[in-house]
């Protein structure tokens, strides 16, 4: 009976979420050009704040925050989420206006601008496209399949509960572009946050508020040397791995580039960093802790045991509807994104300049999907997903968070500099990750973005005997208006 009751409020909520989502979207879709990158790709600019808001807190916060981070049931992994913070304000004040001072829909196009180079644009584009096709969306469905595996008992294999996430994922990204997921994702998120909040107010509740007899070493947000998060890290590397996720990712910066105007995308971010700022460190570490007093160190069964032993069968069934709509919604945005990419950065440039969006839109789509499907079974079997994830992201991060620095803070920079610092960046933290490890991998990472800068720098000069100069745009000059002044 409670598997009913739970299945029943699942389909109910999440039908009403995509019923509602496609009566608000209709009204703006009538207005729009069906046929246009904007339309699918930044919803023709009419994003107002709370879509902002809404859609770039879903789109991170997903099974691997609720479920990962409670799973290490200590408070030290709450300066992931506190140090966001800053990386959002970093999105907000710097890149944001940047973005909308070049009209970018993708956050490569700033390369070409920058660099007046087109080829940039392309190797970076392609090093985002072979991150999302191979590493996250694969992820995401496999993830996602598994927890809606566990939650309901299903004995169904993993690749066809996989099958229906993308195929309803696909589905809002396919048919209502970027529009239809941001207007879902923040409906869903409201509910998310909500039920989260009651998962946190339960599990006080089931310690009587009582943090006594938890270890101290669970409880301090100062790590130590040899935890996982050292505090000095928070100095060096912690900073530029938020400004790469949070400035440079296209999934999620589309959202801030699709508002009118800088001042409404950056009312959008700085409302995501109020919520990453208060809510979310909440949600996703005090649940964890009292799980700890409560059972013991159960890792990454935490949150589900707590949800199954707290929750009554009616709002379990809600709580699988809205961890559901987090799973769609990153994987949605990421295929939005890496078909922006793959349609804007190159179909466009080297194919077809006046292509029929919607019917490219469709092709790539089903193509991208079916790739990631057939991955899903690679990752079922491998032991560390978390793993992987980390060493690619440490990989390619900081080198191409160095193109973005270079570009935005100098000019008469060679591009072909910069692609050889690229190479040489992912060679020096292969060397860090899988030969010599001297510091801690947040250290190695700063370590790395400084020495890709200055290698580009150097081959700019020595190579190329061109000279860098300082040359930022003035983003006081798009905050109402599009503008070319640029100051040396």
């Amino acid at each position: 009976m409670d598997f009913i009751i739970q299945v029943s409020v699942f389909i109910l909520l999440t039908t009403f979420v995509a019923v509602l989502t496609w009566f608000i979207c209709r009204r703006s879709a009538k207005r729009s050009d069906s046929n246009s990158a904007r339309e699918y790709f930044l919803a023709s600019g009419g994003l107002s704040w709370v879509f902002v808001a809404g859609s770039i807190t879903l789109t991170n916060l997903s099974t691997d925050q609720l479920v990962g981070m409670n799973g290490s049931q200590m408070a030290l992994v709450a300066l992931w989420e506190l140090s966001a913070v800053v990386g959002l304000f970093i999105l907000a004040k710097i890149f944001v206006p940047i973005y909308y001072h070049y009209q970018c829909t993708t956050t490569t196009e700033l390369l070409e601008h920058r660099y007046n180079n087109a080829s940039i644009r392309t190797v970076i584009s392609m090093m985002f496209l072979g991150i999302n096709l191979f590493i996250y969306m694969p992820v995401v469905l496999y993830t996602g399949s598994l927890f809606m595996q566990s939650m309901f008992g299903l004995d169904i294999p993993i690749v066809i509960i996989a099958l229906g996430v993308a195929g309803i994922g696909g589905a809002y990204s396919i048919f209502g572009g970027l529009r239809a997921v941001a207007v879902s994702d923040t409906i869903s998120g409201v509910g998310l946050l909500a039920l989260s909040l009651v998962v946190v107010y339960l599990a006080l509740q089931a310690i009587d508020f009582d943090f006594s007899g938890i270890p101290a070493e669970r409880l301090t947000l100062i790590g130590s040397n040899d935890s996982a998060i050292p505090w000095h890290t928070l100095l060096t590397g912690m900073l530029f791995i938020q400004i790469f996720y949070w400035s440079t990712n296209q999934y999620i910066t589309q959202r801030a580039m699709a508002s009118k105007s800088v001042k409404e995308a950056q009312k959008g971010v700085f409302v995501a960093a109020l919520i990453r700022l208060v809510i979310v460190p909440t949600i996703v570490v005090i649940p964890g802790i009292c799980a700890f007093k409560l059972y013991g160190d159960i890792g990454d069964a935490t949150y589900g045991r707590l949800v199954s032993d707290l929750l009554p069968a009616w709002t379990s069934g809600m709580m699988a509807a809205v961890m559901m709509a987090a799973v769609l919604s990153t994987f949605n945005s990421v295929l939005n994104s890496t078909s922006a990419l793959y349609i804007c950065d190159i179909h466009q440039k080297y194919f077809n300049k006046t292509p029929k969006i919607s019917r490219l839109n469709l092709y790539v789509s089903l193509f991208f999907i079916i790739l990631a499907l057939c991955l899903v079974p690679v990752y079922a079997r491998s032991n560390s997903i978390l793993a992987i994830v980390q060493q690619i992201n440490g990989l390619f991060s900081m080198p191409i968070l160095a193109v973005f620095i270079v570009g935005i803070c100098f000019q008469n920079v060679n591009a072909k500099a910069v692609i050889a610092s690229v190479i040489f960046g992912i060679s020096l933290y292969a060397i860090f990750t899988f030969v010599w490890t001297p510091f801690h991998y947040i250290h190695l990472m700063f370590i790395t973005l400084v020495a890709c800068i200055a290698f580009a720098l150097f081959v700019n000069r020595i190579i190329f005997g061109e000279v860098a100069r300082i040359s930022l745009c003035d983003t006081s000059k798009v905050m109402h208006k599009k503008s070319d002044e640029c100051y040396d």
